[in-house]
């Protein structure tokens, strides 16, 4: 009789996600997720390959949480902008570990599309995908240094946002 299983795949990346965000890339072992999900650190090489594996399956998933997000704001880049900076806040340590996984590139367009579709309503066709990767880059570098504690001039930094994101809008719909 073969043994049963006592985890799955789902199972092991919801607790490394949970261990991200509670202790850190660094934190992120082998033997911290089969501690949470209860198997021994060799049982779960029955489900992810390695470490690298383990921190792309990860990636992808945060990477799915934030398209959820993106798909139900809508078409609205101001929309899209505040579900993308509430993500960053609840999984700050998920945000930043996007940034330095090899994510597969087909969970990148999943992400992307909601943008893109804005962006192209925006601009047109011809610049959205231009027009995507300025919104992207600035909300993504506003959002490091937020949650890097960089902005330490004073002021309000919601407010920073909006007239960030108010600039932005304005600038490519000229």
């Amino acid at each position: 009789m073969p043994t049963p299983e006592r985890t799955s795949t789902a199972e092991i990346v919801a607790a490394g996600r949970e261990i991200l965000e509670s202790a850190g890339p660094a934190g992120l072992t082998m033997q911290a997720v089969a501690a949470r999900v209860g198997v021994r650190p060799p049982s779960l090489y029955k489900r992810v390959r390695d470490k690298d594996a383990l921190h792309t399956a990860i990636a992808v998933a945060s990477i799915d949480a934030l398209t959820a997000r993106l798909d139900a704001a809508g078409d609205d880049l101001t929309a899209l902008a505040t579900a993308y900076r509430a993500f960053a806040q609840e999984h700050p340590e998920g945000f930043r570990f996007l940034f330095t996984v090899d994510v597969p590139r087909e969970a990148l367009e999943r992400s992307a599309a909601p943008l893109i579709r804005a962006s192209s309503a925006l601009v047109g066709d011809d610049d959205a995908l231009d027009a995507a990767r300025l919104f992207t880059a600035w909300a993504t570098g506003f959002l490091q240094m937020e949650l890097s504690g960089a902005f330490r001039l004073g002021g309000d930094v919601d407010r920073a946002f909006e007239y960030g994101l108010r600039m932005l809008l304005t600038g490519l719909a000229d």
